[in-house]
This record gives C-alpha cells, structure tokens and sequence, in this order.
C-alpha cells in the first residue's frame, strides 16, 4: 500500500511507501540559521537517508533557502531552509521490463508536514529525473 502517489514532470507515476519527517530545525539551541548551519542540515539528511538505505539508491533534492533579513550576524547573513525535513522510498514501474519495479530513497525539504501527493507535490521533488537514478529489483 502506497502513503501517496505523486506524477512526476516526466509523467512518470511513483508511489510513496515510506516516509520520515523532521523538524529542520529540530534541536537548534542557539544561533541562527545560516549557510553554515544549513549545509551542515542538508549533509546530515543525505547521510541518513544513505544510512537508512544502504542497499538502494539514495537521491538529495538541493532545498531552496530565502534571505529574511537584510543584516547580518557573527555567522554571515540568515539564511532559511523549508521547515520539514523528508527522507522518502519510492517505488515505480520497473525501468528493465524483466524486473519488478524501481526504488529510489529521496531526501528532500518541504514547507510543510504533508504527505506529496498528485501534482501538487513539491515541484523540485516532481522533477527527479527517475530514469537515471532509480534501481530496478526483483521480488
């Protein structure tokens, strides 16, 4: 059973069947955010979902980040990552007509705690180019 189905630019048709999410910026004490911090964040989602999935592809989607503030503080300007970290399997037809389907774990911000679902998901998350990086497997 899939969480949600999501048609990516290509026309390609993935299900969704595991999902983690996180706050981005869960456990942050002190500071703010800013480059520094924020590649760290998008290094350490990469490494779990790699973690995570050690068998099966792993894909990072590069995060938008906005500038709120014109000034900047002791670490450089504030910059802000989307709010929710999303480490997700997806699963698809298979690429080789002699295999299963296809997999591909992807790592990837999102602005809010929804499920991408349909065209409505995330349009740097719909744009994966699943053909090159997805892996076929058998059952």
């Amino acid at each position: 059973m899939s969480l949600g189905h999501t048609v990516l630019l290509s026309g390609r048709s993935i299900g969704l069947s595991e999902l983690r999410m996180s706050s981005t910026y869960e456990g942050m004490l002190e500071g703010y955010p800013c480059k520094r911090i924020n590649d760290f964040k998008v290094a350490s989602l990469k490494r779990q979902a790699e973690r995570a999935s050690s068998s099966r592809p792993v894909h990072l989607v590069p995060p938008s980040r906005e500038y709120p503030a014109e000034t900047a503080g002791a670490f450089g300007p504030v910059e802000v990552l989307p709010a929710v970290a999303c480490v997700g399997v997806f699963h698809s037809a298979a690429l080789d007509p002699s295999m299963d389907g296809s997999v591909l774990v992807v790592a990837w911000f999102q602005p809010v705690p929804e499920i991408p679902a349909g065209e409505d998901a995330d349009l740097a998350l719909r744009g994966i180019d699943w053909e090159e990086l997805a892996q076929d497997y058998e059952l």
